[in-house]
């Protein structure tokens, strides 16, 4: 199972860790794992090269973590939002495969 933790810090989301793999399938194959992965990496890919926002990214198999400023994720707010929209939309359909909790830090 994949699990999306994320943080909020004042009422602003301010970074999320992913740890796991969902299990929906084959590795290649996995569209779960394939649909995580990728929002996360256009998340991530948008807040530091698009934005331009430093910001504190682990990156190994299976986990990824990024944690910004309680100010810059002001200036982001609507992207973290949505990306915490989309995950929380496919745990409703791969309830199995994908579990999102948020946390206030």
């Amino acid at each position: 199972m994949t699990r999306s933790k994320f943080f909020r810090k004042n009422g602003t989301l301010t970074g999320f860790t992913l740890s796991g793999h969902s299990g929906a399938g084959k590795e290649g194959e996995d569209i779960v794992c394939a649909a995580v992965s990728s929002a996360a990496y256009m998340t991530a890919n948008t807040l530091t090269d698009v934005y331009r926002f430093p910001a504190d990214i682990t990156v190994r198999d299976g986990f990824l973590s990024l944690e910004l400023s309680e100010q810059d994720a002001g200036k982001c707010r609507e992207l973290m939002e949505g990306f915490l929209l989309h995950l929380t939309q496919l745990q409703g359909q791969y309830p199995h495969h994908i579990q999102v909790s948020i946390t206030e830090v």
